[in-house]
């Protein structure tokens, strides 16, 4: 059935800024891989696996996620764990993604930092040059290891800082706050990494505050809390912080009751930053597409709001100012030609 919302969406010129992509291992590759490995999973099939994703907080997520990145043992795996990623993007006109990837995973596994990074990257050099779609790579902190694995893993990273455009902070957000790697993220700042955190998904706004104030972050990831607290709207509206929302995510892990309930359009209401992306769709249903249209027909967004979440996308981004700007005009001349 054709349904014209869709159709908007798909031309849409987009950025995805919050996406793991160790979050991005179909069901299907996770069994081709793991086969190439000679790895048993605990599933007899792609789609018995697919019945397991049914989660009620982050943390049982978690659990399943890392299960399912144990099958990424070699350069080539990570490769064509990229490469899938972004031929999705292909065909669901993103035209610019930031990636996180979470070294932490895989080194605590055996697996060197160098097998990682050099599998990701040159994925994304052919997803550059077979596709147009131009990237950033973002290392992320586990957030319930230890601030010194942290430091450990920020020399790994060192080597590859042409390679690396930021650092964030992840995983299980509940006991975990920003301020227990304040000296790591000022140590990155140094080393003239762009910062950014996980806050206030299942964590309170505090952490938000925190996160702005001791990591020095210049975007929130999430930040669906920040609402708790109108003082900490308003700055986030003043300083325009981005906010990378992830609906789907929100609704999979329990972090809203139901989709209808997400906060987007009242944050575009009152002036924040905020964007849409698909955190880790191989688990949650989606990726940036069916997050744009699900959310839209939840919560009533126009294809004005629509748009603006698209200018967001690339003003919120670590694009250089004038590429920003050529793709801003580029969304505002589609829409208004729609």
């Amino acid at each position: 059935m054709n349904n014209p919302l869709a159709d908007f969406i798909q031309d849409l010129p987009k950025a995805e800024l919050h996406l793991h992509i160790e979050g991005t291992l179909e069901p299907e590759l996770m069994f081709a891989i793991a086969k190439r490995n000679g790895i048993p999973l605990d599933f007899a099939s792609a789609d018995e696996l697919k019945k397991a994703y049914r989660f009620n907080n982050l943390q049982e997520f978690l659990d399943i996620y890392y299960l399912g990145a144990k099958v990424l043992l070699h350069e080539v795996d990570f490769y064509d764990l990229t490469m899938a990623y972004l031929n999705t993007c292909a065909v669901q006109n993103v035209v610019h993604t930031e990636i996180f990837f979470d070294p932490q995973t895989h080194t605590e596994r055996g697996i060197a930092f160098d097998t990682v990074i050099r599998g990701i990257r040159r994925a994304l050099e052919d997803g550059e040059r077979q596709l147009g779609i131009t990237s950033r790579l973002i290392l992320c902190f586990l957030r319930h290891l230890p601030e010194e694995a942290a430091f450990q893993t920020l020399e790994e990273a060192l080597p590859y800082k042409e390679w690396i455009t930021g650092v964030g902070l992840d995983s299980s957000e509940l006991g975990n706050p920003p301020s227990r790697f304040a000296r790591v993220f000022r140590k990155a700042g140094e080393e003239g990494f762009l910062l950014m955190a996980h806050a206030g998904e299942e964590g309170p706004a505090s952490y938000i505050r925190e996160a702005l104030d001791l990591l020095q972050v210049i975007r929130i990831d999430h930040g669906n809390r920040c609402l708790d607290d109108e003082d900490l709207v308003q700055e986030l509206v003043l300083r325009q912080i981005p906010l990378t929302l992830c609906p789907l995510s929100n609704l999979e892990l329990k972090v809203i009751r139901q989709l209808a309930d997400h906060p987007v359009k009242e944050m575009l209401e009152k002036g924040l930053l905020a964007t849409l992306h698909s955190d880790d769709p191989a688990y949650f249903g989606g990726y940036i597409n069916e997050n744009y249209l699900r959310t839209a027909e939840a919560v009533g967004l126009t294809r004005h709001d629509l748009g603006q979440l698209a200018i967001h996308s690339f003003q919120a981004s670590f694009l250089p100012d004038p590429e920003k700007e050529i793709w801003i005009d580029r969304v505002n001349t589609y829409c208004a030609a729609c």
